[in-house]
């Protein structure tokens, strides 16, 4: 008789790389539950512009908001320069629903991302490329999906 167990012998194996992209999704998921999230060091001299998604109350930002952030590092870890710079010269985040107002979570989120995604690449000592923050992203973007279907 067969064990409740025996289906775990007959799983692939997961490699490192796979499910290490895999937890620091779960984990970058869990840090955009919060509005906003979580920053070590707000540099008012770089980074002054997104002072007021700290001192001022703000809404969550849309689902949308959160999508196009993604697409948006997508591109910046490509080096799709003209492609991000049309995007924003042209207000592009405009055709795909947002508002004027949500420019500036757009911009953090965005940045945000790239940030969490090179600091990996860093922290690994660029053992992760790009090709694999590119996955990380997917995986994340899978998983903000799920959990925006769960609260609709």
């Amino acid at each position: 008789m067969p064990s409740r167990w025996d289906h775990l012998f007959d799983l692939k194996p997961v490699a490192l790389l796979d499910h290490l992209l895999e937890e620091v999704a779960k984990l970058l998921a869990k840090d955009l539950q919060r509005w906003p999230p979580p920053v070590e060091e707000l540099d008012l001299d770089t980074g002054g512009a997104f002072a007021p998604l700290f001192t001022e109350v703000r809404p969550r930002p849309s689902p949308a908001v959160y999508t196009e952030a993604l697409r948006l590092t997508h591109w910046e870890l490509s080096h799709e320069t003209d492609a991000y710079d049309d995007y924003m010269r042209h207000k592009r985040y405009l055709e795909r629903g947002l508002g004027p107002d949500d420019r500036l979570a757009l911009l953090f989120l965005s940045r945000w991302l790239t940030e969490q995604m090179l600091g990996l690449g860093e922290a690994t000592g660029g053992r992760i490329k790009r090709k694999h923050m590119r996955q990380c992203l997917e995986l994340l973007e899978a998983k903000l999906r799920l959990v925006q279907g769960a609260q609709a």
